[in-house]
């Protein structure tokens, strides 16, 4: 059964690290076997129709460690999924305000009770973070590069995580939504 998903990677295009160019790699996505691929802005976000392949993660690491050299991490859901995370976000009111402010750190998986408590201990002056079992959900009204928590978040944690500001969450989301299955 064809489903749309989103796929997000962690770590690409980032400072000129692990570079990946989006005409290749759409290409790159489309002989693993999916189709209407759309890509948005240059890290790693793309939306496509999955008809159905079998182990589509593995399939993809594996393609872009052959293709590119370096297999990132990996984010893979189905649009349901992801606008549940969307849906959930408490700070979707100041997101609209600001996106950028807003930040959905997409977790790989749950996140240890000990972890979110020590996360309690990094929030800086006028930020607050929520943390549900898919994401964390930061606002840094001071912005991201001046949050402690943000700048932390990844070396505190024992499960994988990328993060989207609201901006870029919902037109990934918008994105997706022009796929016909």
């Amino acid at each position: 059964m064809s489903e749309v998903k989103v796929l997000l990677l962690r770590g690409v295009n980032v400072a000129g690290a692990n570079r990946l160019p989006m005409p290749e790699f759409r290409q790159m996505l489309l002989e693993q076997g999916v189709a209407q691929i759309h890509t948005h802005i240059q890290s790693g976000n793309a939306v496509f129709l999955d008809p159905g392949v079998t182990d589509l993660t593995t399939k993809i690491n594996v393609a872009m460690k052959d293709r590119f050299g370096f297999a990132p991490t990996l984010f893979l859901m189905g649009l349901k999924a992801y606008d549940a995370i969307l849906a959930a976000n408490p700070y979707a009111t100041q997101g609209k305000a600001d996106g950028t402010a807003v930040h959905v750190f997409f977790l790989g998986a749950p996140l240890p009770v000990a972890e979110q408590a020590a996360l309690s201990g990094l929030v800086g002056a006028g930020e607050s973070f929520k943390v549900t079992d898919a994401a964390i959900y930061l606002h840094a009204p001071n912005g991201l590069g001046r949050s402690a928590l943000a700048n932390k978040l990844t070396q505190t944690t024992s499960v994988a995580v990328t993060a989207r500001n609201q901006t870029s969450a919902l037109a990934i989301a918008a994105l997706a939504r022009t796929i016909t299955a």
